[in-house]
């Protein structure tokens, strides 16, 4: 049996339906996974809601996590046992970014990991961290690797760095984490007295409740003495990238990752002239970037932060869940 989840054209949550699907053993190059786990993210959403649904019947969620059952031939990096993660652009194997959009990506081009097993070819998965939980290392494909992307790929945070993270997303979650490896002060925002106190005891430096202060961008340029900020992790959209470019330093960097708030704005192109900084979109990374994050959580004690699991067949409660906003962390799905 490999049950699957399967979203039907045009998406919302009616046309999620369960199926039992069969699995095909590996051929060369390929491995055979039993997947444990799955994590939520907003293009998850987008796609299962039906917000960009799809045109043909799909199995939705970009990352999986699980072990590996059966390789093909020619297959020398997994055998058998080895606990594997996802990568969320299977054909971006390393260097520069070389896709646009999403038609390889796993649960929107191609069919995703809402499913019992998956055969795939083995760059399709790397090791997961050692130790971790299934659970754990299913958040890392889409909001660990863009975190890690945004603050180590694009840029180079370092010890006497500030960085920005808004809200408290996987996305940002991750960012703080990451930053305060590597010995950077982190201002964190969030409209929410309880979640702001959360991400004090995860190591943020400073807080700052956005609803209650509007100008949040002065204040975090304040907050280094006039100097600014050296990288914001922008998830806001168009609704908060004016107070980012506010916050930022002389020659910093904004990396721009989320639509929450829309998919069009003003942008301020004298403000970005002035300061000279950087407004990097950043879409994930590669499969290379994902082995050097796992590299740096097999020699740090980092964890995700996981809200809440739900079971694979409860998958619709568990973008209900997502949509109330409730959540600090990351939702996961559990494959039983």
């Amino acid at each position: 049996m490999n049950r699957t989840i399967v979203v039907q054209p045009p998406g919302g949550f009616a046309n999620v339906v369960m199926t039992d699907q069969p699995v095909r053993a590996p051929a060369a190059g390929e491995i055979r996974v039993r997947l444990h786990a799955s994590s939520l993210n907003y293009h998850d959403y987008a796609v299962v809601s039906g917000m960009w649904g799809p045109a043909v019947p799909r199995i939705p969620m970009a990352d999986g996590a699980g072990e590996v059952v059966e390789t093909g031939a020619g297959v020398t990096e997994f055998a058998p046992g080895d606990r594997v993660v996802s990568t969320f652009f299977p054909t971006w194997l390393s260097g520069a970014p070389q896709v646009i959009g999403f038609t390889t990506v796993p649960g929107d081009g191609v069919d995703g990991y809402a499913r019992e097993y998956v055969t795939a070819p083995a760059t399709s998965f790397t090791h997961a961290p050692r130790g971790w939980t299934h659970a754990q290392a299913a958040t890392l494909t889409t909001a660990g690797l863009t975190a890690w992307r945004s603050l180590f790929v694009d840029d180079r945070i370092s010890p006497g760095n500030t960085v920005v993270v808004q809200g408290t997303g996987g996305v940002s979650i991750f960012a703080l984490q990451f930053a305060k490896m590597a010995g950077a002060t982190v201002i964190a925002t969030s409209s929410s007295g309880a979640k702001l106190d959360r991400l004090r005891e995860l190591g943020a430096d400073h807080v700052i409740n956005y609803r209650e202060n509007p100008q949040w961008g002065k204040t975090a340029w304040d907050l280094t003495g006039g100097r600014g900020v050296d990288h914001v992790i922008e998830v806001g959209g168009p609704a908060t990238l004016a107070q980012s470019m506010e916050a930022i330093r002389v020659g910093g960097h904004i990396s721009t990752i989320g639509i929450l708030s829309g998919v069009s704005g003003h942008l301020e192109i004298v403000s970005m002239l002035l300061k000279q900084f950087r407004l990097q979109g950043v879409l994930v990374g590669s499969r290379a970037d994902q082995q050097a994050m796992v590299r740096a959580f097999d020699a740090h004690a980092i964890r995700p932060v996981i809200d809440r699991a739900f079971p694979l067949e409860n998958i619709v409660d568990a973008f209900r869940y997502q949509e109330s906003n409730r959540h600090f962390g990351k939702i996961c799905l559990e494959i039983q």
